[in-house]
C-alpha cells in the first residue's frame, strides 16, 4: 500500500472479495527525512500515514517493511550506473522487477501468503496472461512486462477493469481519505525532481564535447554525458547553429569518449531494436517470427513489428521507423486481442 488511491482501493476490493488481506507499506529510503512531505512521488512519510489510515478504514492489519537497503542497491544504484553507461533506465520497471514482485513476493510467500496484490492498472485474464488496463491513459502493463510467469501466477491486479475516475469514485464511497490525492509522477528517490543534479552529486562533473553527427564539428560542451538522453532537444547548450537552421536532437551518448552526439530529427529514426534479458510470458516460446506491436517507452505509441527471439535477445523489426528509442528502456511486445492487448514479452533495449 503506497499511500495512494489505487493501492487503497485494490486492498479494499481484495478484502471485500473474501481474501485474508494484510496491508504492507514499503520503507524505501535510508533517510526518510529526505522524502519531502506532500511529495508527488511515492513512499514519503506522508504516504506511510495515508496507507495506515486506509488500512484502518478497510479493517485489515497493516505493517511497514523496511526494504531501504535492497531498494538502494537494486534500484537507485542501478539507476546511477545505467546513466553512467550512457543509457536511460526506467526505475519504476526495475522496482517492480526487483522489489515489489521479487523481494516483497519472496517474503510474502515465506510468511504463508499466496499472492501480492497491487494497485497497478493492468489485467490478468482467466488465461493468466497480462493485458493492458481498460483505462489506456493509465495503463501500466509496460512496467509490469518484466515479470516472469511464476511472478504473475502469484499476482493480483484488481483495478485493471476500472478507469481512474471510477477508482476515485469508489474510494470516496468507501470513505477512503485518499480519494482525491494526486497521482505520483516523480522518481520517488529524487525529492526535488532534479534528475541531472541528483546524478551530478553521485557521478561528479565530467566536462566533454557535444559533437554534430553530420559535420563532426564540436558545437558545444556539457558537464556530464549522464545528463542527456536519446531524443532530447532542450537544454543542449549548443553554441553553433545547424547549417539548415533546424533543431538538433541527442542521437547517442558515448561514455568512453564522454561525447554527446547531436543531429537532425530524421537521424533519430531506427528500424530495428534489440533487447537483452528477454522475458516471455505470452504463451509458449515462439520458434519463429511473431507479428505484433511493440511499445518502446512508457506511454509510447505502439508500433507494428515482427519480433524474434534469437541468441538470448529479443529483436524487433519495426514496420515503420520509430524515433527517440533510448537504450536502457524496455521493448514490450503486445498481441492485439478482442479481450485487450496481451503482453507477449519484454527485454531491455540495448
Amino acid at each position: 500500500m503506497s499511500g495512494g488511491v489505487d493501492s487503497a482501493v485494490a486492498a479494499a476490493r481484495a478484502a471485500a472479495g473474501g481474501h485474508d488481506v494484510t496491508g504492507v507499506h514499503l520503507a524505501l529510503s535510508r533517510n526518510p527525512q529526505t522524502y519531502r512531505s506532500g511529495a508527488r512521488g511515492c513512499c514519503t512519510l506522508e504516504d506511510s500515514r495515508d496507507a495506515r489510515r486506509a488500512a484502518d478504514v478497510i479493517g485489515i492489519p497493516f505493517y511497514v517493511w523496511d526494504m531501504a537497503d535492497r531498494f538502494h542497491e537494486d534500484v537507485v544504484d542501478d539507476f546511477v550506473a545505467e546513466y553512467a553507461a550512457g543509457r536511460t533506465p526506467n526505475p519504476c520497471l526495475r522496482c517492480n522487477e526487483k522489489i515489489k514482485f521479487a523481494a516483497v513476493l519472496d517474503r510474502a510467500i515465506a510468511l504463508g501468503f499466496d499472492a501480492v496484490v497491487t494497485g497497478h492498472h493492468a489485467r490478468l485474464g482467466a488465461d493468466g496472461l497480462l493485458r493492458r488496463s481498460v483505462d489506456l491513459a493509465k495503463d501500466q502493463s509496460y512496467v509490469l512486462a518484466v515479470l516472469t510467469r511464476e511472478q504473475l501466477d502469484r499476482s493480483m491486479f484488481p483495478l485493471g477493469d476500472t478507469t481512474k475516475a471510477q477508482v476515485r469514485e469508489e474510494a470516496a464511497a468507501r470513505g477512503l481519505s485518499v480519494a482525491d490525492k494526486p497521482d505520483s509522477h516523480d522518481i520517488c528517490f529524487i525529492a526535488d525532481g532534479d534528475t541531472r543534479g541528483f546524478l551530478a552529486d553521485r557521478l561528479g562533473e565530467e566536462p566533454g564535447d557535444i559533437v554534430d553527427a553530420l559535420t563532426g564539428a564540436v558545437v558545444g560542451s556539457h558537464a556530464g554525458a549522464y545528463g542527456y538522453t536519446v531524443g532530447q532537444r532542450r537544454g543542449l547548450n549548443i553554441g553553433v547553429p545547424a547549417p539548415d537552421g533546424k533543431p538538433r536532437y541527442v542521437l547517442s551518448i558515448t561514455p568512453v569518449t564522454n561525447t554527446v552526439t547531436v543531429g537532425p530529427v530524421e537521424a533519430l529514426e531506427v528500424s530495428t531494436v534489440s533487447g537483452e534479458r528477454p522475458v516471455w510470458t505470452g504463451g509458449a516460446l515462439p520458434d519463429g517470427p511473431v507479428e505484433c506491436e511493440v511499445q518502446l517507452r512508457a506511454h509510447g505509441t505502439p508500433v507494428p513489428a515482427v519480433v524474434t527471439l534469437q541468441d538470448g535477445a529479443l529483436v524487433a523489426s519495426l514496420r515503420s521507423p520509430a524515433r527517440g528509442v533510448a537504450p536502457g528502456q524496455a521493448v514490450v511486445a503486445y498481441r492485439p486481442d478482442a479481450a485487450g492487448d496481451i503482453v507477449l514479452g519484454s527485454a531491455t533495449i540495448r
